[in-house]
C-alpha cells in the first residue's frame, strides 16, 4: 500500500507539470505506462542452479511458491503438507501426520513408513540437504521462497533425487530492521503464531529470529464400550525457531543458522473398517469427532530435531568459493492404536467397529539420529561465453531406530522390542559447464560421481506373540555416474524453449524392521533416464506467463516398498522397469489491476513394467489384479502407488483501495485425481479424487511505518472428506483428510 499510495501520488504530479505545458496528453501517457508497469508479473529469481537465474531462463521444469500464494497455503497452522496438489506433478501425504511427510514427483515416491526409509525427491532446506524422513517434516514459516524441481536433479544434488527436488529458502537477515508477527485462531482451539524479527548489528553483521507457535485441542472422543473419554485424540503443541547471522566484508560473506522444532502431539487417526466392503466409499455413519480405539490414552507422537549450517563464501572477482557445513539431528517416539478400533473377534463379540481379527499396538522412535554433510563448490564468473561449477560433497549419518509392541488387551504392556543400527556413508564430486554457442542458444552440461555405503544391523530382543529372538545385517553400497544435458533456445524476448536429458539414481535401501518379521531386505540402486523439452513464456506485455512442458521417462530396478498385506511390516523390492510419461502446465495472469490468477495443470501416466513381479494382498478387500499360483497379486502393468493422474490448482486474487487500505479477497482451489493405496489394486483401497477449496478475505493499511492485516478464512470449505490412505495388514482401515477449518488472523509488518 505504501509504494501503492507513493507510485500514484508521482504519477499525479508528474501529470500535473506536464499538462500545463503539453495539454491532456501527457496525462494520458503518464497514466498508462504506469498503469502498463503495476498490471505486469514480476521476474521469479531461483536457485535452482545454485546460481540466482532468471526462472524463466533456466532449462529446467520447476515452479516456484512465493508471495501472496506462499502465505495464503502456509498460514494458520498448516504443516508442510499444504503443498499437495498446489504445484503441477506434486502430491505429498503421511500416515504419521504432521511429520514424515512423503513426497511424489511425477508419480514417483515411497510408501514406505519405517524411520529409515529413502525418497526418490530430495528436499534440501537452507542448502542443505534433509535426508532422514523425520527431518523433512520441520514447520514452514519465514520462508521467501519455494521450489520445486521436477525430473532427475542428479548433477548438482546428488543421490536420492531420481524424481526431483523441494527446496525452501528462508528468509535471510540484512542490515535494514524489519519483521513481522501473524496470530490465529481457528476451529477446534487452534492458535497459531509466528513471527520475526531482525536488523544490522553493526554495518557488516545483521541477525534474523524467528519463531512459530501451533497448538490445536484434543477434539476426538474415545466411544469404546467401558473406555468412553471426551477430547483425547486430535490435538498438537509445536514450537519451532530459527535463529540466523549474517556476516558480509568486502570480498567474503558468512551466514550461520541454527533451527530447533519441538512437537507433543498425537499420530494420525487410524479408523478400523472406515471403508465399506465391495466399494471405496466411507461407511455410512462415520463421524470424524469419535474414535474407537482401546489404546487411545497412550497415543503420542513426541517429535525434537535441531540443526545447524555455516555458509562460507569469498568473492574472488572472476570466482566463488562457496563451503556449506551441515548439522541436523532428530528424535521421534509415535505410538499409535494401529487396528483403529477396539477389542478382537476371538473375545466373544467384544470388537468393533465391524471385524477387529487381532488387536494391534506399537511405536517407533528414533533415541538417536546425526547427519553430517559438507559441500565444497568452486564457482566461474566470468563475462564470456563460458562458465562452470565444480564441486565436492560429502554425507555422514548415523542412525539408531527402535521398535515397540504392546499387548492392548493385557493393559498396554510391552511384549515386544527390536533395534536397528544404521550407518551411511557418501560422497560425490561434480561439475557443471554452461555455453554460449550464440546469442540465442546456451548448452548446459553436468556429470557427477557418486558413492554410497551403508552398515546395518537389526536386533530383535523381546519377540510378540512368543516369536522369539532375531538379528540381521545388510552391507549394500553403489558407485554411480550421473550426468544431464540440456539446450535453451531464445526464440524472442518474451519466449524460450528448453530441452533435458538427464540421468539420476538412488542408492540402495535397507527395510529391517524385524519386530514382526525374521527377514531384512534390500533393494538394489535404481536409476532413471529421462528426456523432457517445454516453452517457457511471457505473453500479453508481460501480464501474462505460461510455461509447459512434456517429458517421458524410464526407471530401471525400482525401489518399490511392499506394505502390509499379511504382516505388520514392510518389505523392499526391484521393479525390472516403470516408465512414465505426461505434462506440465504452470501459467499466471494479472487480468486487471485488481484481479490476479493462476492455473496450473500436470497430466503423470505410470506404469509397472515386470511380469514376475507379485506381492502379498490383504485378506479382507477385493483385489482386481490377477493372482498367482501363491495368492500374490501380479503387479505388471499397475500404475505406482499415491500417483495420480491429474493434479490441478486454481487461485484468483482481488484487491481494491477501499478508505485508507486495500480489501483483498483470496481463493485457491485444487484438484487430485484417484489414487492406489498400495501397488497391489483393490476396490476399497484406491483413493477418490480429492477436491478441496479455501477462502481468504480481508483488509490491509498502513499506520506510521508498520503494515497491518486482518483477515478471515476457510479451508476445506464444503467439508468434504475422502480416505487418504490405509492400512492393509488387518481390516479395511484407513485415515482421511482434514475436515473443514475456518479462522480469522491478525498480522503486523514493521520496518
Amino acid at each position: 500500500m505504501k509504494a501503492m499510495k507513493r507510485s500514484t501520488l508521482a504519477t499525479l504530479i508528474h501529470a500535473t507539470l506536464f499538462s500545463a505545458v503539453a495539454g491532456t496528453s501527457f496525462t494520458t501517457l503518464a497514466e498508462e505506462g504506469e498503469q502498463a508497469k503495476k498490471n505486469q508479473l514480476e521476474v521469479i529469481q531461483i536457485t535452482a542452479r545454485k546460481r540466482v537465474e532468471n526462472a524463466q531462463e533456466v532449462p529446467v521444469s520447476v515452479s516456484a511458491l512465493q508471495g501472496d500464494n506462499l502465505n495464503a497455503y502456509s498460514a494458520a497452522g498448516m504443516d508442510i503438507r499444504f503443498m499437495n496438489a498446489k504445484i503441477p506433478s506434486l502430491s505429498i501425504e503421511s500416515s504419521f501426520g504432521r511429520t514424515f511427510p512423503r513426497f511424489y514427483v511425477r508419480g514417483l515416491g515411497n510408501t514406505d513408513f519405517d524411520l529409515n526409509a529413502s525418497q526418490p525427491v530430495s528436499l534440501v532446506v537452507d542448502e542443505v540437504v534433509q535426508e532422514n524422513p523425520i527431518l523433512k517434516g520441520f514447520p514452514v514459516f519465514d520462508v521467501g521462497r519455494v521450489e520445486v524441481l521436477r525430473g532427475p536433479q542428479g548433477t548438482l544434488f546428488g543421490r536420492n533425487t531420481p524424481a526431483g527436488l523441494v527446496k525452501f529458502d528462508s528468509v535471510k537477515p540484512r542490515q535494514e530492521f524489519d519483521g513481522y508477527g501473524a496470530v490465529s485462531y481457528g476451529s477446534l482451539g487452534a492458535v497459531d503464531f509466528e513471527g520475526a524479527v531482525g536488523g544490522g548489528l553493526t554495518d557488516k553483521l545483521s541477525t534474523r529470529v524467528s519463531v512459530l507457535w501451533q497448538q490445536k485441542d484434543d477434539y476426538i472422543d474415545i466411544v469404546t464400550p467401558g473406555l468412553e473419554k471426551e477430547d483425547v485424540l486430535g490435538g498438537y503443541d509445536e514450537k519451532a525457531a530459527r535463529v540466523q547471522f549474517l556476516y558480509e566484508g568486502d570480498d567474503f560473506t558468512g551466514l550461520l543458522n541454527y533451527h530447533v522444532r519441538d512437537l507433543d502431539g498425537k499420530p494420525i487417526v487410524f479408523r478400523a473398517n472406515l471403508i465399506e466392503k465391495g466399494t471405496n466409499n466411507i461407511v455410512a455413519g462415520y463421524d470424524n469427532d469419535i474414535a474407537f480405539h482401546d489404546a487411545a490414552d497412550k497415543a503420542t507422537q513426541q517429535v525434537e530435531t535441531q540443526g545447524m549450517s555455516l555458509k562460507l563464501e569469498w568473492d574472488l572477482a572472476e570466482h566463488t568459493v562457496t563451503s556449506i557445513t551441515g548439522w541436523e539431528s532428530a528424535e521421534i517416539y509415535s505410538r499409535a492404536d494401529v487396528d483403529g478400533g477396539y477389542g478382537a473377534v476371538f473375545l466373544g463379540g467384544y470388537q468393533g467397529p465391524g471385524t477387529i481379527l487381532f488387536p494391534a499396538e506399537s511405536a517407533d522412535g528414533i533415541p538417536e539420529h546425526d547427519q553430517y554433510t559438507q559441500e565444497l563448490r568452486l564457482t566461474s564468473n566470468f563475462s564470456g561465453d563460458y562458465n562452470y561449477q565444480i564441486g565436492m560433497f560429502w554425507f555422514d549419518e548415523d542412525l539408531t531406530i527402535e521398535s515397540f509392541s504392546y499387548d492392548t488387551l493385557g493393559g498396554g504392556v510391552q511384549n515386544g522390542y527390536a533395534i536397528q543400527y544404521q550407518d551411511t556413508q557418501a560422497w560425490a564430486v561434480y561439475g557443471s559447464f554452461d555455453y554460449t554457442l550464440s546469442n540465442n542458444l546456451k548448452v548446459t552440461t553436468g556429470i557427477r560421481y557418486s558413492n554410497d555405503e551403508k552398515d546395518f544391523e537389526a536386533y530383535r530382543i523381546q519377540g510378540p506373540f512368543g516369536s522369539g529372538t532375531a538379528t540381521g545385517t545388510a552391507n549394500p553400497s553403489a558407485n554411480q555416474v550421473s550426468w544431464d544435458v540440456s539446450l535453451a533456445y531464445k526464440i524472442n524476448d518474451d519466449v524460450n524453449w528448453f530441452g533435458r536429458i538427464a540421468n539420476g539414481f538412488r542408492a540402495p535401501s535397507i527395510q529391517g524392521r524385524i519386530l514382526f518379521g525374521n527377514e531384512v531386505t534390500v533393494a538394489d540402486a535404481e536409476t532413471v533416464n529421462s528426456i523432457e523439452t517445454g516453452i517457457k513464456s511471457d505473453v500479453l506485455d508481460g501480464r501474462g506467463r505460461v510455461n509447459a512442458t512434456v517429458f517421458y521417462y524410464q526407471m530401471n530396478d525400482q525401489q518399490l516398498t511392499a506394505v502390509g498385506g499379511d504382516a505388520n511390516f514392510n518389505r523392499l523390492i526391484n521393479a525390472d522397469k516403470t516408465i512414465g510419461y505426461g505434462f506440465e502446465l504452470d501459467s499466471e495472469w494479472v487480468l486487471t489491476d485488481e484481479l490476479n490468477a493462476t492455473f496450473n495443470v500436470s497430466y503423470n501416466k505410470t506404469q509397472l513394467r515386470d511380469t514376475d513381479l507379485a506381492v502379498a494382498v490383504c485378506a479382507q478387500c477385493t483385489v482386481t489384479n490377477p493372482l498367482n499360483s501363491n495368492g500374490l497379486a501380479r503387479l505388471d502393468g499397475n500404475s505406482l502407488p499415491h500417483a495420480p493422474e491429474w493434479i490441478s490448482n486454481f487461485t484468483l486474487r482481488y484487491s481494491k483501495e477501499m478508505g485508507e487500505g486495500e480489501f483483498f479477497a483470496y481463493t485457491d482451489w485444487s484438484y487430485r485425481s484417484a489414487i492406489d493405496f498400495f501397488l497391489y489394486k483393490a476396490v476399497e483401497f484406491e483413493g477418490k479424487p480429492l477436491f478441496e477449496g479455501g477462502l481468504r478475505a480481508g483488509y490491509n493499511w498502513y499506520e506510521g511505518d508498520n503494515e497491518y492485516q486482518v483477515s478471515a478464512f476457510v479451508r476445506n470449505l464444503f467439508d468434504k472428506q475422502v480416505v487418504i490412505g490405509g492400512v492393509d495388514f488387518n481390516n479395511l482401515t484407513g485415515m482421511t483428510n482434514e475436515q473443514r477449518y475456518v479462522g480469522a488472523e491478525f498480522k503486523v509488518k514493521f520496518f
